[in-house]
Protein backbone atom coordinates (compact mmCIF):
# COMPACT_ATOMS: atom_id res chain seq x y z
CA UNK A 1 0.00 0.00 0.00
CA UNK A 2 1.31 3.41 -0.97
CA UNK A 3 0.72 5.57 2.12
CA UNK A 4 1.62 8.79 0.31
CA UNK A 5 -1.05 8.06 -2.32
CA UNK A 6 -3.53 7.13 0.44
CA UNK A 7 -2.85 10.43 2.22
CA UNK A 8 -3.22 12.45 -0.99
CA UNK A 9 -6.44 10.66 -1.91
CA UNK A 10 -7.83 11.14 1.60
CA UNK A 11 -6.88 14.82 1.64
CA UNK A 12 -8.47 15.41 -1.76
CA UNK A 13 -11.57 13.46 -0.77
CA UNK A 14 -11.89 15.48 2.42
CA UNK A 15 -11.66 18.75 0.53
CA UNK A 16 -14.29 17.56 -1.98
CA UNK A 17 -16.61 16.60 0.88
CA UNK A 18 -16.07 19.95 2.58
CA UNK A 19 -16.94 21.85 -0.59
CA UNK A 20 -20.04 19.70 -1.13
CA UNK A 21 -21.11 20.27 2.49
CA UNK A 22 -20.56 24.01 2.12
CA UNK A 23 -22.92 24.06 -0.87
CA UNK A 24 -25.53 21.71 0.61
CA UNK A 25 -25.63 23.13 4.14
CA UNK A 26 -24.58 26.71 3.41
CA UNK A 27 -26.84 27.38 0.44
CA UNK A 28 -29.41 24.67 -0.17
CA UNK A 29 -30.39 24.11 3.48
CA UNK A 30 -29.73 27.65 4.79
CA UNK A 31 -33.40 28.69 4.84
CA UNK A 32 -34.35 25.51 6.70
CA UNK A 33 -31.76 26.19 9.38
CA UNK A 34 -32.97 29.77 9.70
CA UNK A 35 -36.56 28.57 10.20
CA UNK A 36 -35.35 26.15 12.88
CA UNK A 37 -33.49 28.76 14.89
CA UNK A 38 -34.73 27.18 18.15
CA UNK A 39 -32.78 24.01 17.26
CA UNK A 40 -29.78 25.69 15.64
CA UNK A 41 -29.22 28.56 18.06
CA UNK A 42 -25.55 28.20 18.95
CA UNK A 43 -22.75 30.41 17.71
CA UNK A 44 -21.25 29.35 14.36
CA UNK A 45 -18.02 27.38 14.56
CA UNK A 46 -14.79 28.25 12.79
CA UNK A 47 -15.02 26.87 9.20
CA UNK A 48 -11.51 25.40 9.53
CA UNK A 49 -12.89 22.88 12.05
CA UNK A 50 -15.31 21.61 9.41
CA UNK A 51 -12.44 21.26 6.94
CA UNK A 52 -10.36 19.39 9.52
CA UNK A 53 -13.18 16.95 10.26
CA UNK A 54 -13.79 16.38 6.54
CA UNK A 55 -10.10 15.69 5.94
CA UNK A 56 -9.97 13.26 8.88
CA UNK A 57 -13.01 11.41 7.49
CA UNK A 58 -11.40 11.42 4.05
CA UNK A 59 -8.17 9.96 5.42
CA UNK A 60 -10.00 7.22 7.33
CA UNK A 61 -12.07 6.30 4.26
CA UNK A 62 -8.96 6.36 2.05
CA UNK A 63 -7.22 3.90 4.34
CA UNK A 64 -10.20 1.53 4.23
CA UNK A 65 -10.46 1.97 0.46
CA UNK A 66 -6.76 1.23 -0.04
CA UNK A 67 -6.89 -1.86 2.20
CA UNK A 68 -9.87 -3.21 0.21
CA UNK A 69 -8.90 -1.79 -3.20
CA UNK A 70 -8.92 -5.19 -4.91
CA UNK A 71 -12.61 -5.56 -4.05
CA UNK A 72 -13.68 -2.51 -6.06
CA UNK A 73 -13.72 -1.94 -9.78
CA UNK A 74 -11.12 0.17 -11.48
CA UNK A 75 -11.21 3.94 -11.58
CA UNK A 76 -14.20 6.16 -10.99
CA UNK A 77 -16.89 3.47 -10.89
CA UNK A 78 -14.98 1.39 -8.35
CA UNK A 79 -14.74 4.44 -6.14
CA UNK A 80 -18.41 5.27 -6.61
CA UNK A 81 -19.34 1.71 -5.62
CA UNK A 82 -17.21 1.98 -2.47
CA UNK A 83 -18.70 5.42 -1.72
CA UNK A 84 -22.27 4.20 -2.18
CA UNK A 85 -21.74 1.33 0.26
CA UNK A 86 -20.05 3.67 2.71
CA UNK A 87 -22.93 6.06 2.17
CA UNK A 88 -25.44 3.45 3.30
CA UNK A 89 -23.83 3.51 6.74
CA UNK A 90 -23.58 7.30 6.77
CA UNK A 91 -27.18 7.70 5.62
CA UNK A 92 -28.76 6.49 8.83
CA UNK A 93 -26.48 8.22 11.36
CA UNK A 94 -28.57 11.45 11.48
CA UNK A 95 -31.62 9.47 12.60
CA UNK A 96 -30.35 9.73 16.17
CA UNK A 97 -30.74 13.52 16.05
CA UNK A 98 -34.56 13.69 16.44
CA UNK A 99 -34.18 11.43 19.47
CA UNK A 100 -31.50 13.59 21.09
CA UNK A 101 -32.05 17.22 20.05
CA UNK A 102 -35.25 18.86 21.18
CA UNK A 103 -37.10 20.25 18.16
CA UNK A 104 -35.00 18.45 15.54
CA UNK A 105 -37.56 17.53 12.87
CA UNK A 106 -37.67 13.99 11.56
CA UNK A 107 -37.66 15.14 7.92
CA UNK A 108 -34.32 16.84 8.51
CA UNK A 109 -32.79 13.48 9.43
CA UNK A 110 -33.80 12.29 5.95
CA UNK A 111 -32.25 15.40 4.40
CA UNK A 112 -29.01 14.94 6.32
CA UNK A 113 -28.98 11.24 5.47
CA UNK A 114 -29.23 12.10 1.80
CA UNK A 115 -26.47 14.68 2.09
CA UNK A 116 -24.27 12.15 3.91
CA UNK A 117 -24.88 9.68 1.09
CA UNK A 118 -23.93 12.29 -1.52
CA UNK A 119 -20.77 13.10 0.47
CA UNK A 120 -19.79 9.44 0.62
CA UNK A 121 -20.32 8.90 -3.12
CA UNK A 122 -18.26 12.01 -3.94
CA UNK A 123 -15.57 10.86 -1.52
CA UNK A 124 -15.52 7.39 -3.09
CA UNK A 125 -15.35 8.84 -6.60
CA UNK A 126 -12.39 11.00 -5.60
CA UNK A 127 -10.63 8.03 -4.01
CA UNK A 128 -11.27 5.88 -7.08
CA UNK A 129 -9.77 8.51 -9.38
CA UNK A 130 -6.67 9.07 -7.26
CA UNK A 131 -5.91 5.68 -5.71
CA UNK A 132 -5.61 3.36 -8.67
CA UNK A 133 -5.47 -0.43 -8.56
Amino acid sequence: MNYTRVALAGLAGGVVMNIADFVMHGFIMADTYTRLSDVFSQEPANPLWFLLVSVCLGLAAALIFAKTRASWGAGLMGGVTFGALLGLFAFFSPFYNPLVFDGFPYYLAWCWGGMNFIDAVLLGATLGLIYKR
